[in-house]
């Protein structure tokens, strides 16, 4: 009982198949939790518009780190090369994880990706919502008599 079908909705909707995509990989989180468990991150919400994803990527570099944004769809992964690790050492105890990961973020429209940094162990990355003009809200002024399109139609 863990899928949904909302077919129903989708009838009379046009559009929102990406919400029944965003359901799914919902669902499929949570059943997969303990997967989605590395490396930890938090997400900010530092002013109206303004949000940062901090990710834990201890023991990786700038280099192995990649960042994508397709789309409305943020990938971040890492991987360090083998060669980089040396192959002479001997723990005791290995607790710091350097394994190779994979994160995906689902953006809002109009949610765009300003930058990144990498300082302590801690990538941060800078996203802000820019709302096109034409998407803004606007006052209409009303006024006296006819509208210049009705007067053109009669």
């Amino acid at each position: 009982m863990n899928n949904i079908d909302f077919t129903p909705v989708f009838r009379s909707t046009v559009g929102f198949d990406r919400m029944a995509r965003l359901v799914d990989a919902a669902f499929q989180a949570s059943e997969s939790s303990t997967q989605q468990s590395y490396p930890p991150y938090n997400i900010e919400k530092i002013d109206e518009d303004i949000y940062q994803i901090s990710m834990a990527v201890a023991g990786f570099s700038e280099s192995d780190i990649d960042i994508t944004v397709k789309e409305n769809s943020l990938l971040i992964s890492g991987k360090v090369e083998k060669s980089a690790q040396n192959p002479k050492r001997i723990f005791l105890h290995h607790g710091i994880a350097a394994r190779s990961f994979e994160r995906r973020f689902d953006l809002a429209d109009h949610i765009i990706v300003t930058g990144a940094g990498l300082e302590n162990g801690l990538l941060h990355i800078d996203l802000v919502r820019e709302i096109p003009e034409e998407k803004k809200p606007r006052k209409i002024k009303i006024s006296q008599g006819q509208t210049k399109l009705a007067a053109k139609v009669a």
